[in-house]
């Protein structure tokens, strides 16, 4: 079911509700949307019931009508999360990448019982020259310089990934989207021991396979949350939650059912 909801600042979020049971609440990455997580779904439906959505600036929800900030996704959070359980503490978070950013400062702020994390990209914050220059090259279409630029200074993806990966164009609506999201992460902090004031569960989640620098930011993630449970998933990337969906969920379950 697709149901209409706005934040505080009465922006509007287009939000997707499947499956039944315990609610939580799916944060897509960048480049993402309402059906980014749609290989992982199928295999939670039938424990609890997800709430997806198209995160600020991303169609079919509205955009920004200023620089957006990570504040501004914590309130579309916490409208999902509203919505979902009646309360902003009743449902639990999945972020994976940009969402797991989300998810940090949305716990950080309080109100988050559960929380998982796949792979955050803490290192892309304060990218306010990469911000400019995409938004450039968006505004002129050239989408395949705007993906590479992307992939290779804030992904920071190696050779011969990247050139695998900067081959495809983006979504225009995904760039528009994704070119916000570097707002975000221009303003914000690499700080990681700010999130040592963090008191939910959390579960860190990462890929075996994936490139430098995300397993070190796991590791100094897991060093400020020592309680924190930790997964890798063997021979999986950046990619995890389209490469090995059941493997993804099977943890996510076994988490959250705990």
């Amino acid at each position: 079911m697709d149901i209409s909801l706005h934040a505080d600042d009465g922006t509007r979020i287009a939000a997707r509700r499947s499956g039944r049971g315990a609610p939580v609440v799916l944060v897509h990455g960048t480049a993402g949307g309402l059906d980014s997580w749609a290989p992982v779904a199928p295999y939670l439906e039938d424990t609890f019931e997800l709430w997806t959505y198209a995160r600020r600036g991303y169609a079919p929800s509205g955009r920004p009508t200023r620089p957006k900030s990570f504040a501004d996704d914590v309130s579309d959070l916490r409208a999902v999360a509203a919505a979902a359980g009646g309360g902003a503490g009743s449902a639990a978070v999945v972020g994976a990448s940009y969402g797991a950013i989300v998810g940090l400062h949305a716990a950080r702020a309080g109100g988050i019982e559960s929380l998982v994390l796949f792979e955050p990209p803490l290192f892309a914050a304060g990218t306010a020259g990469v911000a400019e220059e995409y938004r450039t090259l968006v505004a002129a279409g050239d989408l395949a310089a705007a993906n590479h630029l992307f992939a290779e200074k804030v992904a920071r993806v190696p050779e011969p990934l990247l050139s695998a990966l900067a081959a495809s164009s983006p979504d225009p609506a995904e760039a528009v989207g994704s070119s916000h999201d570097l707002e975000a992460l221009a303003a914000d902090s690499g700080d990681v021991e700010r999130w040592r004031a963090i008191h939910a569960r959390v579960l860190l989640l990462q890929g075996g396979e994936s490139w430098d620098p995300l397993p070190s930011t796991m590791d100094a993630l897991a060093a400020v949350l020592p309680a924190s449970e930790r997964v890798v998933f063997p021979g999986q990337m950046h990619f995890a939650t389209h490469t090995a969906p059941e493997l993804f969920a099977g943890a996510v379950r076994h988490f959250l059912g705990a």
